[in-house]
């Protein structure tokens, strides 16, 4: 019989598995054995309820109550309860962006924006996320950094870039002289998806307000877009990374214009090590309009 650090070992690995597998996200209460389900002889079906005998037919000159609502619903005109998702379940993509443009432009300050976002209930992204990933880093600085979504890390503590590739970042940065406390960093989209898939383009298009909007209150000189999603969604060039990366375009504030760099994500370095070199070209290039030599 194995020692109990035995088992817990097995137990990890066991769990490390499904989370490589990608479920690693809860949606329910009570786990289900989905097998001794499988064994279970289906539930004998009960005998048709017998059609209650029809009502006569009122006196001449009277109105007929036909519509009768049934016991324990909600009375005429009043809204129907809210469920578990909130709009998130029945909110069309538009309504929600159009929201999410009308709340946005609400907040004045950076905590303002992030109260807003932490109550907005059109994405469902926000109820199998543990956290609301906001920022991190100096809302003062120069030069913003904006990566695609969360992952696991991140959405366990609440801040962007937390994992390896967040370390990979805080290398990157140091070797050209920045670290969290003369960068701001966020993502476009501050829930993480189920398993660490990619935002949909509709989740994206809900998140953009914000986003937006958060660049607006930090007025950033340059914005460096770390990836493909994130160069896309704030150039609306659809052009692959590796096309774009290195090209700097122009992004437009309310009252001057930004320059925005895009660059490889170090998410996409850590499964391609090779590509670094090209990521120290842009880096480089960084550094370079940091002091105004480019």
């Amino acid at each position: 019989m194995p020692s109990p650090s035995d088992a817990q070992a097995d137990l990890i690995a066991y769990l490390d598995f499904h989370v490589e597998a990608g479920a690693d996200a809860v949606l329910d209460e009570q786990p289900h054995d989905r097998f001794g389900e499988a064994d279970t002889p289906a539930p004998t079906l009960r005998a048709p309820r017998r059609a209650a005998p029809r009502a006569a037919e009122p006196p001449a000159g009277t109105v007929a109550n036909t519509l009768v609502p049934p016991p324990g619903s909600p009375p005429p005109g009043s809204a129907a309860p809210s469920r578990t998702f909130g709009r998130a379940a029945s909110a069309q993509p538009d309504e929600a962006a159009s929201d999410a443009r009308a709340r946005a432009r609400e907040a004045r300050t950076l905590d303002e924006l992030e109260t807003i976002l932490a109550d907005f209930d059109a994405c469902p992204l926000r109820f199998t996320a543990k956290n609301l990933v906001f920022a991190d880093g100096n809302p003062e600085a120069r030069v913003m950094f904006l990566g695609e979504a969360p992952g696991a890390d991140e959405d366990r503590i609440g801040k962007p870039f937390m994992g390896r590739s967040g370390q990979l970042l805080d290398k990157m940065m140091k070797a050209i002289g920045l670290d969290r406390t003369s960068a701001y960093i966020g993502n476009i989209v501050p829930w993480r998806p189920p398993g660490n898939r990619n935002p949909t383009p509709q989740e994206v298009a809900v998140c953009r307000p914000f986003v937006e909007r958060q660049i607006e209150l930090v007025d950033p000189e340059i914005i460096v877009c770390l990836g493909a999603p994130a160069t896309q969604t704030l150039t609306g060039t659809k052009d692959g990374i590796l096309r774009t990366r290195g090209r700097l375009f122009p992004y437009k504030l309310p009252n001057r214009e930004a320059k925005l760099l895009a660059t490889l994500h170090p998410a996409f370095l850590l499964r391609q090590p090779v590509q670094k070199r090209l990521a120290w070209r842009d880096f480089r290039a960084l550094r370079a309009l940091l002091d105004g030599k480019a």
